[in-house]
């Protein structure tokens, strides 16, 4: 057997040894082992989760050849969950695995406690009843659910939990900390120590851009009653100051600070989201609080206090034109500072920890150290209970996305998939699931819409004939195609969700293969 490093090295560089260290210590039960709920498990025992346990009822049967890559003619006959099992096992002999042969519908009803020991539940193809059962015993139990169905060109994608935090949310775009637009005293102190306007033109071109931007953003508040450039106007006459200090054409330091003159335009202080966070009324922390409250009640006391309404400094600074002796200096006082941040929230946390009764050094530095880093970028995600969505959405949002042109398909979809488990309900078959009888079902289909939108409040709302009838022709098949791409989400969110990096879906993720188009209801 490979080693793990090398044989998860291309993960490791996405989500690091911690991440990696979590999806071990994870225990995940898939319910229904068809193609949706193969190819999520197969991306996960890929990814080298602890142990899986595969939950399902049924046989191999002829037509299981034709989209479910897990089972072959040998399997026909025998215990789907077994066939699956083994199949995946195979692929990652890391992965503790075992299966049940029993309906997921008949545990949900008679035997809830037993999903308490899982990490995280898949439930795929699971209908509206049992979805709502499941997610109550998961509620209960402080399990992370995870809904992924496939159904003829459509499927779904929703996370149900309490509260999601995530710390290292790792955004594609954010602004680096550089804090050109209020310097603490140290970075103000050494950029007194520059002239921008030295002689020597090799010293003069390899003044950073940090520096300059900082005088000269200094300079300005000096003339401008201590605002920095806010309108349009001051903005690129800011710029036009800056151009007018270079000596030469080729001072790419210049062009740099011209380039992130936008830094200095940013709003002093933290963002109206770690606004939001700090503002939480889960920042009155008690004994029962997670550590990540503990936490941001520490950071609440730091902005408050020592950081002037500034979160802790991230400490790092990015590649610039700069004479090599600069540039470490400046790394060394970003460094300093940052730490000096992080010293006094380490110092907050375990005080806060020791007066809720805990073990002051239960937050490990490491945890720390990485929550000062990531402060600007710290998430929380709480979900609605599925039951509450299906009762009562929110009507506006359901309404806008039922008749605006670009949402109204997985608008549709949306009620379509709640409809067709109501007719299964009333007439113990899904719409066009038996030859002979479409016609029938489509109006029936129709009648059960009708009657779901008029009970939700959306009165008047019709659904177009075209895509009620293709729900009709799908017949509740599960195809490989979308089942493998409806597998690939699930599978993604179930590790961001156990590795706690990246930002979860929130709401309802809702592919439409007639488009080839997915979208995030919030509903």
């Amino acid at each position: 057997m490979a080693e793990p490093k090398t044989k998860y090295d291309r993960q490791l560089r996405i989500w690091g040894e911690q991440g990696q260290t979590a999806l071990e210590k994870a225990s995940i039960c898939l319910l229904n082992c068809g193609p949706t709920g193969s190819e999520t498990l197969k991306n996960l025992v890929l990814g080298g989760v602890g142990s899986i346990t595969v939950i399902d009822g049924s046989k191999v049967e002829l037509g299981d050849l034709g989209n479910n890559f897990m089972v072959d003619e040998s399997s026909v006959g025998k215990s789907k969950a077994k066939c699956v099992c083994q199949f995946l096992q195979e692929l990652n002999d890391a992965v503790k695995a075992k299966f049940i042969e029993e309906y997921p519908e008949a545990l949900i009803e008679t035997n809830p406690s037993f999903f308490s020991q899982f990490t995280l539940v898949v439930a795929t193809q699971l209908v509206e009843d049992s979805m709502v059962k499941l997610d109550r015993i998961c509620r209960e139990a402080n399990v992370i659910l995870v809904f992924a169905r496939s159904y003829g060109l459509t499927g779904l994608v929703r996370i149900s939990l309490k509260e999601h935090t995530v710390i290292e949310s790792k955004p594609e775009h954010f602004l680096d900390d550089l804090r050109l637009n209020n310097p603490w005293p140290e970075l103000r102190g050494f950029a007194e120590t520059i002239d921008l306007d030295v002689t020597d033109p090799v010293a003069h071109k390899h003044i950073p851009y940090v520096l300059i931007l900082v005088k000269m953003a200094e300079e300005w508040s000096k003339s401008h009653d201590g605002k920095l450039p806010s309108t349009r106007e001051e903005k690129k006459e800011f710029k036009e100051h800056i151009k007018a200090r270079m000596t030469a054409l080729d001072e790419d330091n210049y062009k740099e600070a011209i380039e992130a003159s936008f830094k200095v335009f940013a709003p002093r202080g933290i963002s109206s989201d770690l606004q939001q966070l700090i503002g939480d009324r889960f920042v009155e922390v008690d004994s029962s609080s997670s550590d990540f409250w503990v936490m941001v009640a520490a950071l609440k006391e730091f902005i408050e206090n020592e950081g002037g309404g500034e979160a802790p400094l991230e400490g790092s600074i990015p590649d610039m034109t700069s004479s090599t002796e600069h540039y470490v200096c400046l790394q060394k006082l970003y460094q300093a500072k940052a730490e000096a941040d992080f010293l006094v929230i380490e110092q907050r946390v375990r005080t806060i920890l020791k007066r809720i009764g805990r073990d002051p050094n239960s937050i490990s530095k490491t945890t720390i150290k990485s929550f000062c880093k990531n402060a600007r970028k710290l998430k929380v995600c709480r979900f609605r209970l599925v039951e509450d969505e299906f009762n009562s959405p929110v009507l506006p949002e359901l309404q806008k996305y039922l008749t605006d042109e670009d949402y109204s398909v997985a608008g549709g979809f949306y009620i379509l998939l709640r409809a067709v488990d109501r007719f299964a309900a009333n007439y113990n078959s899904f719409p066009g699931q038996f030859d002979g009888v479409m016609d029938e079902d489509i109006s029936r289909l129709k009648t059960t819409a009708v009657g779901l939108l008029n009970d939700l409040g959306c009165n008047g709302v019709t659904l177009t004939e075209d895509l009620i009838n293709e729900m009709c022709r799908f017949g509740a098949a599960e195809l490989h195609a979308v089942a493998a791409f409806i597998g690939g989400i699930a599978s993604q969110e179930v590790i961001k969700l156990i590795t706690r990096q990246f930002v979860p879906l929130s709401g309802t993720f809702i592919f439409n293969g007639i488009d080839h188009k997915s979208q995030l209801l919030s509903l």
